[in-house]
Protein backbone atom coordinates (compact mmCIF):
# COMPACT_ATOMS: atom_id res chain seq x y z
CA UNK A 1 0.00 0.00 0.00
CA UNK A 2 2.74 2.20 0.44
CA UNK A 3 3.26 2.68 -3.62
CA UNK A 4 -0.36 3.45 -3.58
CA UNK A 5 -0.45 6.17 -0.66
CA UNK A 6 2.98 8.01 -2.41
CA UNK A 7 1.11 8.12 -5.59
CA UNK A 8 -2.15 9.62 -4.02
CA UNK A 9 0.56 12.29 -1.83
CA UNK A 10 1.40 13.35 -5.21
CA UNK A 11 -1.31 14.08 -6.44
CA UNK A 12 -3.13 15.58 -3.62
CA UNK A 13 0.50 17.85 -4.05
CA UNK A 14 -0.90 18.63 -7.70
CA UNK A 15 -4.34 19.40 -6.76
CA UNK A 16 -2.99 21.73 -3.36
CA UNK A 17 -1.27 24.04 -6.22
CA UNK A 18 -3.87 24.91 -7.94
CA UNK A 19 -5.40 25.92 -5.24
CA UNK A 20 -2.67 27.90 -3.79
CA UNK A 21 -1.13 29.04 -6.76
CA UNK A 22 -3.79 31.92 -6.95
CA UNK A 23 -3.16 33.07 -3.07
CA UNK A 24 0.49 33.62 -3.47
CA UNK A 25 -0.32 35.57 -6.89
CA UNK A 26 -2.74 37.50 -5.26
CA UNK A 27 -0.07 38.53 -2.23
CA UNK A 28 2.28 39.84 -5.24
CA UNK A 29 -0.99 41.67 -7.16
CA UNK A 30 -1.21 43.49 -3.18
CA UNK A 31 2.55 44.27 -3.50
CA UNK A 32 2.25 45.97 -7.18
CA UNK A 33 -1.03 47.98 -6.04
CA UNK A 34 0.01 49.47 -2.80
CA UNK A 35 3.53 50.93 -4.46
CA UNK A 36 1.71 52.08 -7.33
CA UNK A 37 -0.39 54.11 -4.36
CA UNK A 38 2.59 54.91 -3.04
CA UNK A 39 4.24 57.04 -6.53
CA UNK A 40 0.48 58.53 -6.86
CA UNK A 41 0.91 60.03 -3.51
CA UNK A 42 4.28 61.06 -4.22
CA UNK A 43 3.11 62.65 -7.32
CA UNK A 44 0.61 64.78 -5.94
CA UNK A 45 2.52 65.82 -2.91
CA UNK A 46 5.07 67.39 -6.05
CA UNK A 47 2.61 68.99 -7.40
CA UNK A 48 0.90 70.38 -4.25
CA UNK A 49 5.09 71.25 -3.62
CA UNK A 50 5.28 72.91 -7.01
CA UNK A 51 1.80 75.18 -6.55
CA UNK A 52 2.87 76.26 -3.48
CA UNK A 53 6.23 77.23 -4.55
CA UNK A 54 4.37 79.47 -7.87
CA UNK A 55 1.85 80.98 -5.11
CA UNK A 56 4.90 82.41 -3.27
CA UNK A 57 6.62 83.71 -6.72
CA UNK A 58 9.29 81.46 -6.75
CA UNK A 59 8.63 79.93 -9.52
CA UNK A 60 6.59 81.39 -12.89
CA UNK A 61 3.95 80.05 -14.63
CA UNK A 62 6.73 78.25 -17.44
CA UNK A 63 8.76 76.64 -14.09
CA UNK A 64 5.70 75.49 -12.87
CA UNK A 65 4.55 73.31 -16.34
CA UNK A 66 7.56 71.83 -16.86
CA UNK A 67 7.78 70.65 -12.76
CA UNK A 68 4.45 69.28 -13.02
CA UNK A 69 5.30 67.48 -16.43
CA UNK A 70 8.52 65.99 -14.97
CA UNK A 71 6.74 64.33 -11.97
CA UNK A 72 3.71 62.75 -14.64
CA UNK A 73 6.88 61.32 -16.09
CA UNK A 74 8.25 59.97 -13.24
CA UNK A 75 5.25 58.31 -12.20
CA UNK A 76 4.60 56.67 -15.62
CA UNK A 77 7.90 54.96 -15.22
CA UNK A 78 7.27 53.98 -12.25
CA UNK A 79 4.27 52.42 -13.34
CA UNK A 80 4.83 50.84 -16.22
CA UNK A 81 5.78 47.45 -14.69
CA UNK A 82 2.77 47.25 -12.62
CA UNK A 83 -0.09 44.41 -13.52
CA UNK A 84 -3.69 45.41 -13.97
CA UNK A 85 -5.97 45.30 -11.56
CA UNK A 86 -8.02 42.01 -11.37
CA UNK A 87 -11.55 42.46 -10.68
CA UNK A 88 -12.43 38.64 -9.97
CA UNK A 89 -11.06 37.72 -6.59
CA UNK A 90 -12.08 34.93 -4.18
CA UNK A 91 -10.45 36.19 -1.62
CA UNK A 92 -7.80 34.33 0.90
CA UNK A 93 -9.87 32.45 3.05
CA UNK A 94 -11.82 30.71 0.56
CA UNK A 95 -9.04 29.00 -1.32
CA UNK A 96 -6.96 28.09 2.24
CA UNK A 97 -10.13 26.66 3.06
CA UNK A 98 -10.62 24.78 0.00
CA UNK A 99 -6.84 23.69 0.41
CA UNK A 100 -7.50 21.99 4.08
CA UNK A 101 -11.17 20.00 3.09
CA UNK A 102 -10.06 19.03 -0.14
CA UNK A 103 -7.52 16.43 1.40
CA UNK A 104 -10.24 15.68 3.66
CA UNK A 105 -13.13 15.04 1.42
CA UNK A 106 -10.70 13.20 -0.73
CA UNK A 107 -9.77 10.77 1.94
CA UNK A 108 -13.05 10.58 3.28
CA UNK A 109 -14.76 9.73 -0.34
CA UNK A 110 -12.07 7.11 -0.56
CA UNK A 111 -12.49 5.28 2.31
CA UNK A 112 -15.49 4.70 1.86
CA UNK A 113 -16.46 4.17 -1.81
CA UNK A 114 -12.66 3.01 -2.75
CA UNK A 115 -10.97 -0.18 -3.11
CA UNK A 116 -8.00 -0.45 -0.44
CA UNK A 117 -8.91 -4.08 0.56
CA UNK A 118 -8.79 -5.10 -3.30
CA UNK A 119 -5.28 -3.16 -3.98
CA UNK A 120 -4.17 -4.91 -0.85
CA UNK A 121 -4.93 -8.28 -1.61
CA UNK A 122 -3.30 -7.69 -5.75
CA UNK A 123 0.33 -6.75 -3.50
CA UNK A 124 -0.50 -9.98 -1.34
CA UNK A 125 -1.22 -11.90 -4.30
CA UNK A 126 1.59 -10.68 -6.77
CA UNK A 127 4.39 -12.03 -4.02
CA UNK A 128 4.21 -15.99 -4.25
CA UNK A 129 3.03 -17.48 -0.77
CA UNK A 130 5.43 -19.09 1.66
CA UNK A 131 2.90 -22.02 2.50
CA UNK A 132 0.06 -23.62 2.03
CA UNK A 133 -1.84 -22.13 4.94
CA UNK A 134 -0.60 -18.35 4.02
CA UNK A 135 -2.29 -19.25 0.09
CA UNK A 136 -5.22 -20.13 2.49
CA UNK A 137 -5.40 -17.16 4.39
CA UNK A 138 -5.05 -15.41 0.96
CA UNK A 139 -7.92 -17.05 -0.68
CA UNK A 140 -10.09 -16.19 2.33
CA UNK A 141 -9.47 -12.56 2.06
CA UNK A 142 -10.09 -12.35 -1.49
CA UNK A 143 -13.32 -14.44 -0.97
CA UNK A 144 -14.33 -12.10 2.10
CA UNK A 145 -13.63 -9.23 -0.28
CA UNK A 146 -15.45 -10.26 -3.15
CA UNK A 147 -18.09 -13.06 -2.01
CA UNK A 148 -19.87 -13.44 -5.25
CA UNK A 149 -16.52 -14.79 -7.26
CA UNK A 150 -17.15 -18.17 -8.31
CA UNK A 151 -13.52 -18.30 -9.39
CA UNK A 152 -12.61 -17.38 -5.03
CA UNK A 153 -14.54 -20.08 -4.06
CA UNK A 154 -13.59 -22.76 -6.36
CA UNK A 155 -9.71 -22.01 -5.53
CA UNK A 156 -10.81 -21.51 -1.77
CA UNK A 157 -12.08 -25.14 -1.97
CA UNK A 158 -9.53 -27.03 -3.56
CA UNK A 159 -7.71 -25.26 -1.19
CA UNK A 160 -9.65 -26.66 1.73
CA UNK A 161 -9.23 -30.16 0.53
CA UNK A 162 -6.13 -29.81 0.16
CA UNK A 163 -5.90 -29.12 3.63
CA UNK A 164 -8.09 -32.31 4.88
CA UNK A 165 -10.91 -29.65 5.66
CA UNK A 166 -13.33 -31.59 3.06
CA UNK A 167 -16.37 -30.18 5.79
CA UNK A 168 -15.15 -26.68 5.33
CA UNK A 169 -14.58 -27.25 1.22
CA UNK A 170 -18.33 -28.68 1.00
CA UNK A 171 -19.69 -25.69 2.64
CA UNK A 172 -17.45 -23.04 0.00
CA UNK A 173 -18.36 -25.58 -3.14
CA UNK A 174 -22.23 -25.04 -2.04
CA UNK A 175 -21.86 -21.26 -2.15
CA UNK A 176 -19.70 -21.65 -5.66
CA UNK A 177 -23.02 -23.39 -6.71
CA UNK A 178 -25.18 -20.94 -5.53
CA UNK A 179 -23.07 -18.42 -7.27
CA UNK A 180 -21.97 -19.72 -10.97
CA UNK A 181 -24.79 -22.50 -11.12
CA UNK A 182 -24.92 -25.87 -10.94
CA UNK A 183 -21.61 -26.71 -13.29
CA UNK A 184 -20.52 -30.17 -13.73
CA UNK A 185 -17.37 -29.87 -12.47
CA UNK A 186 -18.64 -27.58 -9.32
CA UNK A 187 -20.80 -30.52 -8.58
CA UNK A 188 -18.39 -32.88 -8.88
CA UNK A 189 -16.13 -30.95 -6.44
CA UNK A 190 -18.70 -30.43 -3.91
CA UNK A 191 -19.51 -34.82 -4.16
CA UNK A 192 -15.92 -35.00 -3.12
CA UNK A 193 -15.95 -33.21 -0.16
CA UNK A 194 -18.97 -34.29 1.09
CA UNK A 195 -17.89 -38.23 0.70
CA UNK A 196 -14.36 -37.23 2.27
CA UNK A 197 -16.29 -35.29 5.23
CA UNK A 198 -18.68 -38.06 5.70
CA UNK A 199 -15.68 -40.50 6.53
CA UNK A 200 -15.99 -41.70 2.85
CA UNK A 201 -19.09 -42.87 3.83
CA UNK A 202 -21.42 -42.91 0.39
CA UNK A 203 -25.63 -41.67 1.24
CA UNK A 204 -27.49 -39.94 -0.93
CA UNK A 205 -26.57 -36.36 -1.58
CA UNK A 206 -23.13 -37.72 -2.81
CA UNK A 207 -24.89 -39.85 -5.08
CA UNK A 208 -27.37 -36.92 -6.23
CA UNK A 209 -24.78 -34.75 -7.14
CA UNK A 210 -22.44 -37.39 -9.05
CA UNK A 211 -25.66 -38.22 -10.86
CA UNK A 212 -26.40 -35.02 -11.81
CA UNK A 213 -23.04 -34.25 -12.62
CA UNK A 214 -22.30 -36.65 -15.23
CA UNK A 215 -26.00 -36.54 -16.46
CA UNK A 216 -24.73 -32.49 -17.57
CA UNK A 217 -21.14 -34.42 -18.75
CA UNK A 218 -20.73 -38.04 -18.67
CA UNK A 219 -17.04 -36.95 -18.79
CA UNK A 220 -16.85 -35.17 -15.57
CA UNK A 221 -13.65 -36.47 -14.37
CA UNK A 222 -13.91 -35.27 -10.16
CA UNK A 223 -17.23 -37.39 -10.06
CA UNK A 224 -15.74 -40.46 -12.36
CA UNK A 225 -13.23 -40.65 -10.15
CA UNK A 226 -14.76 -40.43 -7.02
CA UNK A 227 -17.42 -43.10 -8.16
CA UNK A 228 -14.13 -45.65 -8.42
CA UNK A 229 -12.74 -44.22 -4.56
CA UNK A 230 -16.09 -45.10 -3.34
CA UNK A 231 -16.37 -48.58 -5.26
CA UNK A 232 -13.24 -49.32 -4.51
CA UNK A 233 -13.32 -48.90 -0.91
CA UNK A 234 -16.74 -50.65 -0.64
CA UNK A 235 -14.78 -53.81 -2.29
CA UNK A 236 -16.49 -53.83 -5.59
CA UNK A 237 -13.75 -53.99 -7.69
CA UNK A 238 -15.14 -54.26 -11.12
CA UNK A 239 -16.83 -51.12 -10.37
CA UNK A 240 -13.87 -49.18 -9.60
CA UNK A 241 -12.10 -50.56 -12.28
CA UNK A 242 -15.27 -49.22 -15.17
CA UNK A 243 -15.16 -45.81 -13.67
CA UNK A 244 -11.22 -45.59 -13.62
CA UNK A 245 -11.19 -46.95 -17.07
CA UNK A 246 -13.70 -43.77 -17.99
CA UNK A 247 -11.60 -41.44 -16.53
CA UNK A 248 -8.37 -42.63 -17.87
CA UNK A 249 -9.27 -42.14 -21.12
CA UNK A 250 -10.01 -38.34 -20.84
CA UNK A 251 -6.33 -37.84 -19.14
CA UNK A 252 -3.94 -36.59 -21.54
CA UNK A 253 -0.93 -38.55 -22.21
CA UNK A 254 1.70 -37.25 -20.05
CA UNK A 255 -0.38 -36.63 -16.99
CA UNK A 256 0.73 -37.08 -13.95
CA UNK A 257 -3.00 -38.60 -12.62
CA UNK A 258 -2.22 -41.74 -15.21
CA UNK A 259 0.18 -43.36 -13.52
CA UNK A 260 -1.66 -43.57 -10.12
CA UNK A 261 -5.05 -43.93 -11.26
CA UNK A 262 -3.24 -47.12 -14.13
CA UNK A 263 -2.04 -48.67 -10.08
CA UNK A 264 -5.84 -48.41 -8.42
CA UNK A 265 -6.92 -50.34 -11.85
CA UNK A 266 -4.74 -52.94 -11.57
CA UNK A 267 -4.38 -53.18 -7.73
CA UNK A 268 -8.43 -53.40 -8.05
CA UNK A 269 -7.70 -56.36 -10.77
CA UNK A 270 -5.21 -58.37 -8.70
CA UNK A 271 -8.37 -58.47 -5.86
CA UNK A 272 -10.89 -59.94 -8.52
CA UNK A 273 -8.35 -62.16 -9.78
CA UNK A 274 -7.57 -63.59 -6.23
CA UNK A 275 -11.63 -63.82 -5.70
CA UNK A 276 -11.93 -61.05 -3.08
CA UNK A 277 -14.33 -58.31 -3.94
CA UNK A 278 -18.22 -58.28 -3.78
CA UNK A 279 -21.18 -58.62 -6.39
CA UNK A 280 -23.42 -56.25 -5.40
CA UNK A 281 -25.91 -53.93 -6.52
CA UNK A 282 -24.85 -50.38 -7.81
CA UNK A 283 -24.21 -47.62 -5.93
CA UNK A 284 -27.39 -45.86 -6.90
CA UNK A 285 -29.14 -48.96 -5.44
CA UNK A 286 -27.83 -49.08 -2.39
CA UNK A 287 -28.46 -45.53 -1.80
CA UNK A 288 -32.05 -45.86 -2.68
CA UNK A 289 -34.60 -43.43 -1.14
CA UNK A 290 -37.38 -44.97 0.82
CA UNK A 291 -40.02 -42.86 2.62
CA UNK A 292 -42.46 -44.05 4.37
CA UNK A 293 -45.57 -41.75 5.12
CA UNK A 294 -49.19 -41.94 7.12
CA UNK A 295 -51.77 -39.55 5.53
CA UNK A 296 -54.84 -38.87 7.23
CA UNK A 297 -57.76 -36.39 6.80
CA UNK A 298 -58.84 -33.51 8.64
CA UNK A 299 -62.02 -33.92 10.92
CA UNK A 300 -63.25 -30.92 9.99
CA UNK A 301 -63.27 -31.32 6.56
CA UNK A 302 -64.85 -35.43 6.45
CA UNK A 303 -68.14 -33.84 5.70
CA UNK A 304 -66.71 -31.81 2.79
CA UNK A 305 -65.34 -34.17 0.47
CA UNK A 306 -66.73 -37.33 -0.65
CA UNK A 307 -65.25 -40.66 -0.68
CA UNK A 308 -64.39 -41.34 -4.09
CA UNK A 309 -62.24 -37.92 -4.39
CA UNK A 310 -58.86 -38.68 -5.80
CA UNK A 311 -55.66 -38.43 -2.94
CA UNK A 312 -52.64 -38.00 -4.50
CA UNK A 313 -49.57 -38.80 -2.21
CA UNK A 314 -46.06 -37.60 -3.36
CA UNK A 315 -42.60 -36.39 -2.34
CA UNK A 316 -41.07 -33.78 -4.97
CA UNK A 317 -37.63 -31.48 -4.50
CA UNK A 318 -37.47 -28.78 -2.04
CA UNK A 319 -35.20 -26.85 -4.59
CA UNK A 320 -35.51 -27.97 -7.88
CA UNK A 321 -38.38 -28.87 -10.32
CA UNK A 322 -42.27 -28.80 -9.11
CA UNK A 323 -42.83 -32.19 -10.33
CA UNK A 324 -43.64 -35.11 -8.54
CA UNK A 325 -39.99 -37.45 -7.88
CA UNK A 326 -42.31 -40.24 -6.57
CA UNK A 327 -46.13 -40.86 -6.28
CA UNK A 328 -49.15 -42.60 -5.15
CA UNK A 329 -52.64 -42.51 -5.99
CA UNK A 330 -55.47 -43.50 -3.20
CA UNK A 331 -58.91 -42.29 -2.59
CA UNK A 332 -60.77 -40.71 0.77
CA UNK A 333 -62.48 -43.96 1.60
CA UNK A 334 -59.08 -45.78 1.58
CA UNK A 335 -57.42 -42.48 4.52
CA UNK A 336 -56.04 -43.04 6.92
CA UNK A 337 -53.33 -44.80 5.02
CA UNK A 338 -49.59 -45.53 5.41
CA UNK A 339 -47.80 -46.33 1.77
CA UNK A 340 -43.91 -46.18 0.71
CA UNK A 341 -42.43 -43.74 -1.42
CA UNK A 342 -39.45 -44.91 -3.04
CA UNK A 343 -37.56 -44.78 -6.24
CA UNK A 344 -39.86 -47.59 -8.34
CA UNK A 345 -42.20 -45.24 -7.80
CA UNK A 346 -40.02 -42.07 -10.08
CA UNK A 347 -42.73 -40.14 -12.12
CA UNK A 348 -39.73 -39.88 -14.55
CA UNK A 349 -36.78 -42.51 -14.79
CA UNK A 350 -34.31 -39.47 -14.65
CA UNK A 351 -35.64 -38.02 -11.76
CA UNK A 352 -35.78 -40.24 -8.95
CA UNK A 353 -36.20 -39.72 -5.44
CA UNK A 354 -32.96 -40.02 -4.22
CA UNK A 355 -31.25 -38.27 -6.76
CA UNK A 356 -32.33 -35.04 -4.34
CA UNK A 357 -30.68 -34.57 -0.96
CA UNK A 358 -33.72 -33.29 0.43
CA UNK A 359 -37.68 -33.57 -0.34
CA UNK A 360 -41.04 -32.63 0.67
CA UNK A 361 -44.04 -34.43 0.97
CA UNK A 362 -47.30 -33.38 -0.03
CA UNK A 363 -50.93 -35.02 0.02
CA UNK A 364 -53.60 -33.41 -2.08
CA UNK A 365 -57.32 -34.09 -2.51
CA UNK A 366 -58.85 -33.38 -6.26
CA UNK A 367 -61.42 -34.21 -7.25
CA UNK A 368 -60.85 -33.62 -10.59
CA UNK A 369 -58.22 -36.27 -10.53
CA UNK A 370 -55.19 -33.63 -11.40
CA UNK A 371 -52.14 -34.19 -9.72
CA UNK A 372 -51.27 -30.72 -9.49
CA UNK A 373 -54.14 -28.90 -8.71
CA UNK A 374 -57.32 -29.57 -5.83
CA UNK A 375 -59.29 -28.71 -3.21
CA UNK A 376 -57.56 -29.78 -0.36
CA UNK A 377 -53.53 -30.01 0.83
CA UNK A 378 -51.33 -31.12 3.26
CA UNK A 379 -47.52 -30.60 3.55
CA UNK A 380 -44.79 -31.76 5.18
CA UNK A 381 -41.70 -29.62 6.43
CA UNK A 382 -38.30 -30.40 3.89
CA UNK A 383 -36.61 -33.60 4.98
CA UNK A 384 -33.56 -35.31 3.70
CA UNK A 385 -34.43 -38.22 1.29
CA UNK A 386 -32.39 -40.77 2.80
CA UNK A 387 -34.89 -40.75 6.07
CA UNK A 388 -35.96 -43.77 7.43
CA UNK A 389 -38.15 -42.98 10.07
CA UNK A 390 -41.80 -42.49 9.01
CA UNK A 391 -43.48 -39.34 8.47
CA UNK A 392 -46.99 -38.08 9.69
CA UNK A 393 -49.40 -35.73 6.92
CA UNK A 394 -52.69 -34.43 7.76
CA UNK A 395 -54.73 -32.90 5.21
CA UNK A 396 -56.20 -29.99 6.21
CA UNK A 397 -55.67 -26.31 4.54
CA UNK A 398 -56.99 -25.32 0.95
CA UNK A 399 -54.92 -25.87 -1.95
CA UNK A 400 -54.21 -22.42 -3.02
Amino acid sequence: MTDFWLAAGLLLLVALSFLLIPVLRGRRAQQEEDRTALNVALYQERVAELAAQQAAGVLDAEQFGKGRDEAARELLADTEGAEPQRLGRLGKPLPLLAAVLVPLMGLGLYLHFGASEQVELTQQFAKAPQSMEEMTRRLELAVQAQPDSAEGLYFLGRAYMAQERPADAAKVFERAVAVAGREPELLGQWAQAVYFANNKQWNAQTQALTDEALKADANEVTSLGLLGIAAFESEHYQQAIDYWNRLLTQLPEGDASRAALQGGIDRASEKLKAGEGKVAPALAEQTKARLTVRVELAAALKDKVKADDTVFIFARASSGPPMPLAAKRVTVAQLPIEVELSDSDAMMPNMKLSSFPEVQLVARISRAGQPTQGEWIGKGAPLASSTTAAQHLTIDSPDQ
